[in-house]
C-alpha cells in the first residue's frame, strides 16, 4: 500500500460505505462463526480501523502490517501490533489464535499460500480465519496495480489455497453484488479508452454512501441465508 493510500485510509474508514460495510461484514461472521472471546490477529492493518472494532467486540487484539506508518497509526490507538511479513512464520504462539481476519490482504502477496500456512499454524483447534479478496481475474486492471495486487480471485482459487495450507473451507461466497455492473462497465469503458488511476477511492455524495450502505446491509441479510453468486469480492470463512 502507498503511503498516501494510507492516509486516505485514515480518513475514509470511519464512514467510507465499502470499509464499513466490509468491517459490518467480518464482524457478523465472527459473531457467527468464532466469536469472543478470544486471541485474534488482524493482517493488514491500515488505520487500525477494524482492530478498534474487535477490540470492542472482546478478543484480545493484535495487527501485523509490513507498513511501519500502519503500525505507529495502531500503536497511537492503543493497540498491540508488529511489523511483520506475513508470509513469514508469525510471531505468535501456535495453537492460540481464535480468529485472524484478512480483508483484502493476501492478494497483495507473492505467495499466499504461505501466509494460509502461518494461519494454519497459529489457530487453536476450532479457530478460523474470515478473509476477502477481490474477484474475477478478468477485471484485473491499472487499479489493481495501482493497489499492490498480484492478482483477482475466484471461489475455486481461494478454495484450492486454504485446502494447501491445510484450512478446511467453512463457507465461501461472493460479496458486493450490487455495485458489480458499474464495475463492470468501467473496466470495460478504461479498456476501451485507457487512463491512468491512482489507488484512491471514487468519491459518491453522502446520500450515495448511505445507498449504498443500505445495500450492503440488505445483501448481509440475503447472504445469511443463500449464498450470493457472483460479486466483487470472495469472503472465505475457513477453519482448523
Amino acid at each position: 500500500m502507498q503511503v498516501a493510500h494510507l492516509d486516505e485510509l485514515k480518513d475514509l474508514e470511519e464512514s467510507y460505505w465499502w470499509h464499513v460495510a466490509k468491517r459490518d461484514l467480518a464482524v457478523r461472521l465472527l459473531n457467527k462463526h468464532f466469536p469472543a472471546p478470544g486471541k485474534l490477529v488482524e493482517g493488514g492493518v491500515g488505520s487500525a480501523r477494524n482492530l478498534m472494532t474487535f477490540r470492542e467486540m472482546g478478543y484480545d487484539v493484535q495487527g501485523f502490517d509490513v507498513m511501519p506508518e500502519s503500525v505507529e497509526i495502531a500503536e497511537s490507538r492503543g493497540l498491540k501490533a508488529g511489523l511483520h511479513d506475513l508470509a513469514q512464520p508469525w510471531p505468535v504462539e501456535d495453537n492460540s489464535l481464535r480468529a485472524v481476519v484478512l480483508l483484502d490482504v493476501i492478494e497483495h502477496i507473492e505467495d499466499p499460500v504461505a501466509v494460509l500456512k502461518n494461519v494454519h499454524t497459529a489457530l487453536e483447534p476450532g479457530g478460523g480465519a474470515i478473509i476477502t479478496v477481490p474477484a474475477y481475474q478478468w477485471m484485473f486492471s491499472d487499479w489493481d496495480e495501482a493497489l499492490g495486487h498480484y492478482r483477482r480471485y475466484t471461489m475455486k482459487m481461494l478454495r484450492k489455497q486454504a485446502t494447501e495450507a491445510g484450512l478446511q473451507v467453512k463457507r465461501l461466497t461472493h460479496w458486493n453484488a450490487f455495485t458489480l455492473p458499474a464495475a463492470v462497465a468501467v473496466r470495460s469503458y478504461e479498456k476501451i479508452v485507457p487512463r491512468q488511476r491512482s489507488a484512491e477511492f471514487p468519491r459518491v455524495s453522502n446520500t450515495t454512501n448511505g445507498m449504498l450502505l443500505r445495500l450492503a446491509a440488505a445483501e448481509r441479510w440475503m447472504m445469511d441465508r443463500v449464498p450470493v453468486p457472483v460479486g466483487l469480492s470472495v469472503v472465505g470463512v475457513l477453519t482448523k
